[in-house]
């Protein structure tokens, strides 16, 4: 009954597996072996587009490092006040960016307000000496909520931060599970609609820690700076092909969002079922593989006496967190001791 996040649960076999198969032999260093390139290649089709493509293993190294090519010590970036470079990544953002300011924006559900955006971007001008210019607006994707912005939503901010000449930073940490959600194209919800640079996390949906850094547009010219900052940072791993290797397994046949679906149903079926229970209530749509509830004292003390993993939330919900190995009997289990 572990509920406590995608990232207690084991990597998937196929991953494994590929990383046994890419021990073999010798190969290039630093990300120019030929699984590299293949992965590159692979992205390069599934995204309709040109693009350049940084492995890392870790979702703070890949946004810190993203940001870090697009806004400089004196810019602002813009985001919500629940987003994970805000709450959950110890000022790695500012950091690796030598100290531009995080200003974070109100909204339901952890999603950015269109209203709150403008809002920020007329208070906060580019062109006037003593304030600090926006540079970058960082969306989640799932965001902290466990909820999907929707394509129209994408747009209703994407389009404020072009027309103001900002650039537009996805992390997409979850983003499988928000792409299997809206079922749509991962173009369509990437650079079609105005992102410049995605961090696409494979860590929460079945990988051992493999994490992608992709540069769409004019943004791909950062990329020898994104190198460089890697490196300096002692983020450039020398045996880059099992990274690469964990990747190219995850986006074979689709097992990517083949694992994100099954995580999704998985706490789609755990969110409706608990919220049978009398007094039990859902803080946030459960859009994703994330699921939020508020708990009666006694649901809550039955589930922690009977030993299921899930968080207490800072907002006074419980965050329980579905991943591709949960089973049926998992979130029976879990039903079952919430209701006594």
């Amino acid at each position: 009954m572990n509920f406590l996040s995608d990232t207690t649960a084991p990597a998937h076999p196929s991953l494994f597996d590929a990383m046994v198969r890419a021990n073999e032999g010798f190969a290039p260093s630093y990300g120019a072996d030929p699984i590299s390139q293949r992965v590159r290649s692979r992205l390069t089709e599934l995204f309709e587009t040109e693009l350049e493509v940084l492995f890392t293993t870790s979702g703070t190294a890949a946004n810190a490092l993203a940001l870090s090519v697009l806004s400089g010590p004196d810019d602002i970036i813009l985001c919500h006040d629940e987003a994970h470079i805000q709450r959950d990544e110890r000022g790695a953002p500012e950091f690796f960016t030598g100290g531009a300011k995080l200003l974070p924006l109100h909204g339901a559900h952890a999603k950015i307000d269109p209203d709150n955006l403008a809002n920020a971007l007329n208070e906060w001008p580019q062109d006037f000496v003593h304030t600090t210019p926006p540079r970058v607006l960082s969306i989640s994707q799932l965001n902290e909520s466990g909820c999907a912005y929707a394509l129209e939503e994408l747009d209703a901010l994407m389009s404020q931060a072009k027309a103001a000449g900002v650039s537009v930073h996805m992390d997409g940490a979850r983003f499988a599970n928000a792409l299997s959600h809206l079922g749509c194209s991962p173009a369509d919800m990437t650079w079609k609609r105005g992102v410049d640079v995605l961090c696409m996390g494979a860590t929460k949906d079945g990988a051992l820690a493999a994490e992608a850094v992709i540069l769409f547009g004019d943004a791909r010219a950062h990329f020898p700076k994104l190198q460089a900052r890697q490196k300096r940072a002692g983020h450039m791993l020398p045996k880059m092909r099992y990274v690469a290797a964990q990747f190219e397994a995850w986006l074979a046949d689709n097992l990517w969002l083949e694992l994100a679906r099954h995580a999704n149903a998985a706490g789609k079926e755990l969110s409706d079922r608990l919220c049978q229970i009398e007094g039990v209530e859902a803080a946030h749509p459960t859009q994703g593989n994330e699921v939020f509830l508020r708990l009666p004292e006694a649901v809550k003390d039955r589930l922690q006496a009977a030993g299921a993993g899930f968080y207490a939330w800072p907002d006074g919900s419980a965050r329980f967190v579905a991943s591709w190995r949960t089973t049926q009997a998992d979130i029976d289990a879990v039903v079952k001791a919430a209701e006594g």
